[in-house]
């Protein structure tokens, strides 16, 4: 018992490392208690808000601040993020792309990312797995019923929260109506996590999120990219031929799966459609849309609060 309690404790001590000296110690109205991480665009915050609940503030590098292509990005991030709402997607706190250090500021979620539980400890199994692939299938749905695309739907932008996963980072993110922010220089998204009409030049849709929801839950349930390892040259030829190993993965995913990842967007499902073919889990309402307990389903916070909801045993 006194173990499970430390555990307790530990978890609900977010990961952080100290604020450096040239970090700010607030941004708008959030006191910064910590750093969760940084990219190539800004550096992520642990702070606290007005009304003390903790949130994740995404601030833009102060050398990139100054540049028109970088506010531009984050401007439509904040955009993207205004428009969505839903169980598996942070809630929206506040933003002022304007600022001097443009931020904007997010529901802190707990948890590891899904690339980090895999690397860490292993593939998803059981209710863990199918709470991933219901999720992750439920927050497209919203997303695209805002009128947004991801476009960076990949392991290092689920988390793996107590309540279920959350997509994060709409950094290149496009609306559905055809406008996009764009960048000169090809195709933006990280490699081995692109559709292969993105690959061909076609912009960004919905169905090519459905691709990447394909690629997210096969690698949740095999611990691999479906399209293997290699140099990014390597890895979209084998995008561009349809070359997924869809080895390891459990009979009832499959269909999903493999329909998610043929190549012609059109054949391709649509998120509500693949919550339906999840629907002997008890993973849909009428309308399409996944209920919290069904993607939840296979694992329980509370059931024992020193063990990890994500091990799927």
């Amino acid at each position: 018992m006194a173990r499970l309690r430390h555990e307790r404790r530990k978890n609900d001590s977010p990961p952080t490392r100290p604020l450096g000296a040239h970090d700010p110690v607030r941004l708008g109205p959030h006191r910064l208690l910590g750093r969760l991480g940084s990219g190539g665009m800004g550096t992520v915050y642990l702070g606290r808000s007005r009304f003390g609940r903790l949130v994740a503030v995404k601030a833009v590098h102060p050398e990139l601040a100054d540049e028109p292509e970088f506010r531009a990005r984050f401007a439509w991030e904040v955009g993207a993020l205004r428009r969505v709402r839903g169980p598996f997607v942070p809630r929206f706190v506040g933003a002022d792309p304007q600022a001097e250090m443009p931020w904007l500021a997010t529901a802190y979620v707990p948890g590891p990312t899904l690339r980090g539980q895999v690397k860490g400890v292993g593939r998803l199994l059981g209710g863990a797995l199918t709470g991933v692939a219901t999720g992750v299938a439920a927050a497209l749905a919203d997303i695209h019923r805002a009128g947004v695309v991801h476009s960076d739907l990949k392991p290092s932008n689920v988390v793996l929260s107590p309540g279920g996963p959350r997509i994060l980072d709409f950094g290149i993110a496009r609306t559905l109506d055809g406008t996009v922010y764009t960048r000169t220089g090809g195709v933006m998204g990280t490699p081995g996590w692109i559709a292969p009409e993105r690959l061909r030049g076609a912009p960004a849709t919905a169905a090519s999120d459905v691709f990447a929801w394909g690629q997210l839950t096969a690698y949740a349930a095999t611990g691999r990219n479906p399209f293997g390892r290699g140099n990014p040259e390597a890895l979209t030829q084998r995008v561009l031929r349809g070359e997924a190993d869809l080895t390891g993965i459990p009979e009832e995913l499959v269909v999903p799966v493999r329909a998610a990842l043929v190549e012609p967007p059109g054949y391709r499902p649509s998120p509500a459609q693949i919550l339906h073919l999840l629907r002997t889990g008890g993973g849909t309402t009428g309308t399409g849309r996944a209920t919290v307990p069904a993607a939840r389903a296979g694992w329980s916070a509370e059931r024992d609060p020193g063990r990890s909801p994500w091990l799927g045993r």
